[in-house]
C-alpha cells in the first residue's frame, strides 16, 4: 500500500462518526454536558499550612489541592474558612456544599458522598516535653485529659471509647491549652510527610503516642450529583497519577508561621 493510501484510510477512520474512537470521544462529551451546573460551597477550618489566609486569599496545602480539583473538573464553587463543627454540620445539611479534609469513617460513609482520598494522616497523642509522660498503648491515656476539636472524628473515636476529651472550636487553641497546662495531652492529626503542629515540635511538645491510620477527604452534600461526584473523583485518581497531590505536599515541607 502506498503511502498517500495509507493517509487516506487513517484520514477517513478518523472523518468516519462510526469509528470506536471518535464514539469514545463523543460519549465522554456527553457525559461530561450531563453534569448539572452547580455551585460547591467549600469550607474548612483553619489549620496552618492546610487552610490557611494568607494576604487575603484562602490556600494551603489541602486547599490547593481542592482549587486544583475544581479546575480540573471546571467546577464552579466558593471556598471559606469556619470553626471545624459549623463547617461540618454546613455541608451536612446544605445542599450543594462541602467541607475538606474530612476523615472517612463507617459512621460518617452514609451522610456525605465522598471524593478522594485527598491525603493519608496518622493520629498521634501529644505532651508537653517537660511533663515526663510515657505512653505505650492508648489506654495509657485513659485518665488524661486530651484537647480535641469539636465534632472532630479524633473527638469522636476517642469519646466513643470512654477517654476524657476537652473539645475546643478550634483545633488550634489546643496546642495553648497545653503549654498552659490545662489539658495533658493533644490528639493531633499529622498528615502525609509532615512533622506535626509547627513551631513547636521538639521543643515544648512532641508525640508520645501514634494510635490511628486514616484518609481525609472532600466530603459533599448527598445533593450533589453523583456525575459531578464521579468526574471530581476521576480527577482525584489522576492528581495521585501524575504526582500533583505529592508536589502540592512538598510545596509546604518547610513551611513555617510568620515569626518563625
Amino acid at each position: 500500500m502506498g503511502i498517500r493510501a495509507a493517509l487516506f484510510i487513517v484520514i477517513l477512520a478518523t472523518a468516519n462518526p462510526a469509528n470506536p474512537a471518535n464514539g469514545a470521544k463523543q460519549a465522554a462529551g456527553a457525559a461530561a454536558a450531563a453534569v448539572p451546573a452547580v455551585t460547591l460551597r467549600i469550607a474548612s477550618e483553619r489549620m496552618p499550612p492546610s487552610s490557611m489566609m494568607v494576604d487575603g486569599v484562602l490556600t494551603g496545602r489541602e486547599t490547593d489541592k481542592i482549587r486544583e480539583l475544581m479546575a480540573r473538573t471546571g467546577t464552579p464553587y466558593t471556598l471559606e474558612l469556619l470553626p471545624w463543627k459549623r463547617a461540618y454540620v454546613n455541608a451536612l445539611t446544605n445542599d450543594h456544599a462541602c467541607v475538606y479534609s474530612t476523615t472517612r469513617t463507617p459512621e460518617r460513609e452514609p451522610l456525605f458522598k465522598w471524593v478522594g482520598a485527598t491525603d493519608f494522616a496518622e493520629w498521634q497523642l501529644w505532651g508537653r516535653v517537660d511533663a515526663g509522660l510515657t505512653l505505650k498503648t492508648l489506654e495509657d491515656a485513659r485518665k488524661l485529659r486530651i484537647g480535641t476539636a469539636n465534632g472532630d472524628a479524633r473527638d469522636e473515636f476517642l469519646r466513643r471509647r470512654g477517654f476524657i476529651v476537652e473539645p475546643v472550636n478550634e483545633d488550634l487553641l489546643n496546642a495553648q491549652k497545653l503549654l498552659m497546662r490545662r489539658i495533658d495531652l493533644w490528639a493531633v492529626s499529622v498528615r502525609n510527610g509532615t512533622k506535626g503542629p509547627r513551631g513547636l515540635t521538639g521543643s515544648e511538645v512532641a508525640p508520645l503516642l501514634s494510635f490511628h491510620r486514616v484518609q481525609v477527604y472532600l466530603a459533599c452534600n448527598t445533593s450533589v450529583p453523583d456525575a459531578l461526584v464521579e468526574r471530581l473523583n476521576a480527577a482525584a485518581a489522576e492528581m495521585w497519577r501524575d504526582g500533583t497531590m505529592e508536589r502540592i505536599g512538598r510545596k509546604y515541607e518547610n513551611w513555617a508561621p510568620p515569626g518563625k
